[in-house]
């Protein structure tokens, strides 16, 4: 029994990334006009030479959406994907 309790504890716990990651992709679905305003300054940084995955676009992300900065690179990801797909 104490067994299946960790192991069930294990399980749980291991799925808390991937809801999370879903959460972003529905806050990115939802929220477009965000998705877009993401998009020009991420258009604004690589005016600058400055990649949409790079360290200072991701705190960007990171900081103002309050996302840890694993959770701002799916996110940019996401925002990439679906509204800008013409960022690098």
């Amino acid at each position: 029994m104490k067994s299946y309790l960790i192991f069930l504890f294990l399980f749980l716990s291991s799925l808390e990334p991937v809801l999370s990651q879903s959460n972003l992709l529905e806050s990115v679905k939802k929220n477009p006009s965000e998705a877009i305003n993401i998009c020009n300054k991420f258009r604004d940084f690589n005016s600058k030479g400055i990649s949409a995955s790079s360290d200072k676009a991701i705190e960007y992300i990171s900081k103002k959406n309050k996302l840890t900065p694993v959770n701002a690179e799916i996110y940019s990801i996401y925002v990439i994907g679906l509204h800008c797909p013409d960022i690098i």
